[in-house]
C-alpha cells in the first residue's frame, strides 16, 4: 500500500529591503589618482584597463585603444590603454616577445599622444622602472615577479601609481608585504590585481572570497579577467585558455566590488602575437562594458 507524503509548507524568510550597499563597506580604501584625471576607488566610475597584451602594429594599438575608449567615455567609465613591450616569460624562446624597450616607449608614447589616454605598461627589471615612468602613468609588476624588492622598490621611487599583480602562488594576506615594500619605498599610489591562483597543473582558479580579502587591505583592487582564464602551459609550447569565461568572470568581479577591471582584446585573436589563447574579440567588448557598467550602479546604488 502506498502511503502519501505530506510536504511542510514553505517557510518565507524574510530579506532586507535594501541589501547593504558594497560601496559603504570600503570607506577606509585610499583612492589611487591616475594622470590627473582619472580616481580609482570605490566611490569612483568603474575604471577599465584594457589593450593587447604584447604591442605589435602601431595601427593595430590605436584600433583596439579607440573602440575601448569611445565605449568606455559613452558609458561614463574611465579607461586606461595597456600593452607590453616585451613579454620575458613566454613559454617558449622562440615566442614572440614584442618590439623591446626602446621602440615600444615610442610606440606607447605616439599611443598615448594620438588618443589623449593614460597608459600602462609592466616592468621585468628595475633598470627599466625610469624609462617607462617617462611616458607610462602607471607602472604595472607581473604576477610572477610581485615579491621582487628590487624591482617594487625602483617602480615605488618613480613616484608613479604602482598596480602589482597578485602572483598565482600568494594567498590575498602575502600581498600586504608587496604593500609594505611599496610603502617603505615612497609610493603612496597602489593598486592590486587579482589574476587567478594555481590549483594544480595547468589550471587557475578565481577564489571571490580571497577577492574580498583582497579588497580589505585598504587598496583599490582590480580584477583581470582574461588572465584569469588561463590553462598556464597547456598547448606545448604556450599557454591555452577559456576566453568563453572571461566575460563570466568580469561580472562576477564587478558584482563582488571590484573597484577596476583588466581586459586584454584584439581584432583577430587568432592572430595576436601574445597570450591568443585567452583574448576577448574586440567587438565583442562595448556590450561587455556596457553590462559591467549596469552591475557597478546596481552594487554602488
Amino acid at each position: 500500500m502506498s502511503q502519501s507524503v505530506i510536504l511542510p509548507s514553505a517557510v518565507l524568510i524574510p530579506f532586507p529591503c535594501e541589501p547593504p550597499h558594497m560601496s559603504s563597506q570600503r570607506h577606509d580604501v585610499r583612492p589611487v589618482t591616475i594622470a590627473d584625471r582619472i580616481t580609482v576607488s570605490p566611490h569612483d566610475p568603474l575604471c577599465i584597463i584594457a589593450g593587447p597584451c604584447v604591442l605589435e602594429a602601431v595601427e593595430t594599438s590605436l584600433v583596439i585603444g579607440r573602440t575601448v575608449a569611445d565605449a568606455c567615455q559613452s558609458l561614463g567609465m574611465s579607461y586606461i590603454f595597456k600593452a607590453s613591450f616585451d613579454k620575458a616569460n613566454r613559454s617558449s624562446i622562440t615566442s614572440p616577445r614584442g618590439p623591446g624597450l626602446t621602440e615600444g616607449l615610442k610606440q606607447l608614447a605616439a599611443i598615448k599622444s594620438e588618443l589623449g589616454i593614460p597608459i600602462t605598461t609592466d616592468i621585468h627589471e628595475p633598470g627599466q622602472a625610469d624609462a617607462v615612468a617617462e611616458v607610462a602613468d602607471i607602472l604595472q609588476i607581473p604576477a610572477f615577479l610581485s615579491r621582487q624588492t628590487d624591482l617594487l622598490v625602483a617602480a615605488a621611487k618613480t613616484g608613479k601609481p604602482v598596480n602589482v599583480k597578485k602572483g598565482q602562488f600568494m594567498a590575498p594576506a602575502e600581498m600586504r608585504h608587496v604593500i609594505n615594500k611599496l610603502q617603505e619605498a615612497g609610493c603612496e599610489q597602489i593598486i592590486l590585481t587579482e589574476r587567478g591562483t594555481f590549483f594544480g597543473y595547468h589550471r587557475l582558479v578565481n577564489d571571490m572570497i580571497g577577492v574580498g580579502d583582497l579588497m580589505d587591505l585598504g587598496w583599490p583592487v582590480c580584477f583581470d579577467a582574461t588572465h584569469s582564464t588561463q590553462l598556464p602551459g597547456a598547448a606545448a609550447t604556450t599557454t591555452a585558455g577559456r576566453p568563453e569565461r572571461g566575460p563570466l568572470l568580469a561580472r562576477a568581479a564587478v558584482a563582488a566590488g571590484t573597484d577596476c577591471v583588466f581586459l586584454e582584446c584584439h581584432p583577430e585573436p587568432a592572430t595576436a602575437l601574445s597570450d591568443s589563447s585567452n583574448m576577448l574579440t574586440l567587438a565583442d567588448v562595448p556590450s561587455l562594458l556596457t553590462m559591467l557598467k549596469a552591475i557597478h550602479d546596481a552594487v554602488h546604488a
